[in-house]
């Protein structure tokens, strides 16, 4: 039970924030040895954070679907990420049994951050399609585990001089079906034979969707205030530990 929500906790947090969860979920999975159980953790807790989304981003979903432009940039952004998802599906999920590419993912995601640092006072509002195409590839690679998506896909957007308000809510809402279509490919990995303890999943769901709406919240006021780059510092230092402690 315990565990469960430390790993809901974990999920909710990282989920959004710049610091990859499915690097923290991998790691966390050796530290304790969940084995076959973890497809199933991972998809309630996926579940948990895919409903604090769509409640901190209802009123902006809600006018997506009545804005025909917005709606084709997703779409472009979605059947992108999903060509790279499906072409690399294997080399991808051989990177989730090494926590050495996962430290080195972390590393990645420190220097995008860090990067981010000059392009803070951009004042572009509107993405356009190259916009879309640049954004559907970075989130493509965010699929390598210690790669933040949340923190590469907005950086993608700052670097291409759009207002960081514009980036962070785009790149989440251009990031709502892949996360979904994430899930639903978790799904059908499960092995319902294996014996689960459904309560204690139940509490960690409710962990995950609590600190993910938490997580959102936070992550927003960090790039109102133009501290995205301080999440850089973590992502070195957890890869410098992953690094030296983890095998």
């Amino acid at each position: 039970m315990v565990e469960l929500l430390i790993l809901g906790l974990v999920q909710g947090l990282t989920e959004f924030l710049p610091v990859s969860s499915s690097g923290h979920l991998v790691i966390l999975s050796k530290i304790f040895n969940l084995g076959e159980q973890i497809i199933a953790i991972t998809l309630v807790l996926h579940l948990g954070t895919c409903l604090s989304l769509l409640v901190f981003f209802f009123k902006d979903i809600v006018k997506l679907l009545r804005t025909p432009r917005t709606i084709y940039l997703v779409v472009a952004v979605t059947v992108i990420t999903g060509i790279i998802g499906l072409s690399g599906k294997n080399f991808f999920e051989s990177l989730f049994f090494s926590p050495r590419a996962v430290a080195l993912g972390w590393l990645i995601t420190a220097t995008v951050l860090l990067s981010t640092k000059k392009f803070m006072n951009a004042r572009r509002e509107l993405p356009n399609i190259i916009d879309a195409l640049i954004l559907g590839i970075t989130q493509g690679l965010a699929i390598v585990p210690g790669i933040s998506r949340s923190g590469i896909t907005v950086a993608t957007l700052l670097f291409r001089k759009i207002d960081k308000i514009t980036a962070f809510r785009f790149s989440f809402l251009a990031a709502i079906p892949a996360i979904f279509g994430a899930a639903i490919i978790e799904f059908r990995k499960i092995n319902f034979a294996i014996k689960l303890d459904w309560f204690a999943l139940g509490g960690g769901f409710l962990v995950s969707f609590a600190s993910g709406l938490f997580a959102l919240w936070f992550l927003e006021q960090s790039v109102k205030k133009a501290k995205l780059h301080y999440f850089a510092y973590y992502c070195a230092v957890i890869a410098v530990l992953t690094l030296i402690f983890i095998k």
